[in-house]
């Protein structure tokens, strides 16, 4: 028979601990704006993780209030500031509304929020919103009174740019041994005149099991020919323009025509000398997997500062030859020689004056048409320097009926025009040289057509009215 004893500790043993209530919680609890991000989208799973991070902030907040609303940026880096991704962009634009409809922000994990010391930074402004910032990290909300808290701060901003410099280093390593040793096709797209091919299932067996393969590159029947006539025609002498013009005048579509899936941000419309020139460079036709020509930048738009709203520009710039990495072995068929191709690069070198000395322009950049508006190129001609206007014509495309004549300016005549000046301009006592340096930092212009010369600021354009930049300084004169 069961003793009244052992009936209440039974009962004692099942019975549940009723749930109390944490500090801070008032009437309904705190209304709390969720915020997630992840790097990439071709790669990671959204929903998953979406549902994983919520749930560490769900877990967090739980007994204090509940999340009512959710802003989770998708493809962009945590070293972006909070102005540049779409989703935490909002949430700025919340926080300042006093009708936002939540008291605080909570995230899952530091890193896929902040990096570095951008969370020290922003903290500022949540307080001045009267927002509270709540992370796992340290159980609840952020304190930057407390010692302790502003010291995890930083020890978790210093944890997140090692991460991300460990990891960069870790994939560029694999990346240039996958190109060196095994010349392996690391994406992309394929240049002209190759098109991708199956090269077997991917090397790592779980990827395989995935359904990924590899791709190498294989001549394009309709534009391999092209690249391998366009290798013959330069090491015959034939100059890149006349190449360019004769692909035009034949109707052989250019690059972004031949490939309109992969280049719709183009025109695709006609060969450039550009075009065949870096056809010409690349040196992916000899046969060899070559990568790591090209490096992505960063470059502020604006202000480099953490609440810039200007963002970042990618720009694409061409990393040193001693830089590239090139396969051991040829990696696929190649379109020319690397003996003819290396000729074709001394082709395109500079050819230095009969006496041996470099040719140089004072006003590179800084000669404008007065008919165009445009810029107007540097141009040697009767072994002295000059400058032109083509008015838009490229000699890759045949001249038409009605094309304006092209403008000739020698520089030592629009030397002595712009020492007329020099008065006007405050720089009596300089050289040329330094008149030159003057008006590339008082970011001016000449504009000319080859009559009457003015100077006006870099940026004006030709709708532009000496009223408009009031400020600037302006100055004509006609001979």
């Amino acid at each position: 028979m069961t003793g009244e004893g052992d009936l209440l500790s039974c009962w004692a043993a099942t019975r549940r601990v009723p749930r109390q209530r944490k500090r801070g919680a008032r009437g309904g609890g705190l209304r709390f704006a969720f915020y997630g991000r992840m790097s990439t989208e071709d790669y990671q799973d959204r929903v998953s993780s979406l549902r994983w991070q919520l749930d560490f902030a769900r877990e967090l907040v739980g007994g204090h209030g509940r999340v009512v609303a959710e802003f989770f940026d998708v493809g962009y880096s945590r070293r972006l500031p909070w102005p540049s991704r779409p989703q935490a962009a909002a949430l700025l634009a919340a926080i300042a509304d006093s009708d936002r409809g939540f008291d605080a922000i909570v995230v899952g994990e530091y890193e896929r929020a902040f990096y570095g010391d951008q969370l020290v930074q922003m903290m500022p402004v949540f307080q001045q919103h009267g927002v509270q910032l709540w992370l796992p990290e340290v159980d609840g909300p952020v304190d930057l009174d407390d010692p302790a808290h502003l010291a995890l701060m930083r020890l978790l901003g210093v944890q997140s740019k090692r991460e991300v410099l460990r990891a960069r280093f870790r994939v560029l390593a694999a990346m240039r041994a996958q190109a060196k040793v095994q010349g392996r096709h690391l994406g992309g797209r394929p240049p002209y005149g190759y098109r991708l091919a199956d090269a077997g299932p991917h090397p790592n067996r779980v990827h395989a099991k995935w359904g990924r393969r590899l791709h190498r590159l294989e001549p394009h029947p309709e534009t391999a020919p092209q690249v391998r006539w366009m290798f013959a025609q330069r090491l015959a002498g034939r100059s890149l323009a006349g190449i360019a013009r004769e692909l035009n005048d034949n109707g052989v579509p250019c690059p972004s025509g031949a490939d309109r899936h992969r280049n719709r941000h183009r025109k695709g419309d006609a060969w450039t000398i550009q075009s065949v020139a870096a056809i010409l460079a690349n040196p992916r036709y000899t046969g060899r997997q070559v990568w790591n020509r090209q490096r992505t930048d960063r470059d502020p738009t604006g202000p480099d500062d953490l609440f810039s709203q200007s963002g970042h520009d990618e720009l694409h710039r061409w990393n040193p030859a001693g830089e590239w990495v090139i396969s051991e072995r040829p990696a696929h068929e190649a379109l020319v020689s690397e003996q003819d191709f290396v000729a074709v690069q001394a082709i395109r070198a500079a050819r230095p004056n009969e006496d041996g000395t470099s040719r140089t322009y004072l006003l590179s950049g800084l000669l404008r048409c007065g008919i165009c508006r445009r810029r107007m190129d540097a141009h040697w001609v009767h072994d002295r320097p000059g400058y032109r206007c083509r008015h838009g014509h490229s000699s890759a495309r045949s001249s038409g009926a009605g094309r304006l004549k092209n403008l000739y300016v020698r520089e030592d005549h629009a030397l002595g025009k712009i020492a007329e000046l020099r008065s006007g301009l405050g720089r009596g006592g300089s050289t040329l040289e330094d008149l030159a340096r003057h008006l590339r930092s008082d970011q001016l212009m000449i504009t000319t057509n080859g009559i009457s010369w003015t100077i006006e600021p870099a940026h004006e354009q030709a709708q532009e009215t000496d009223e408009a930049h009031p400020q600037q300084m302006r100055m004509s004169f006609v001979g």
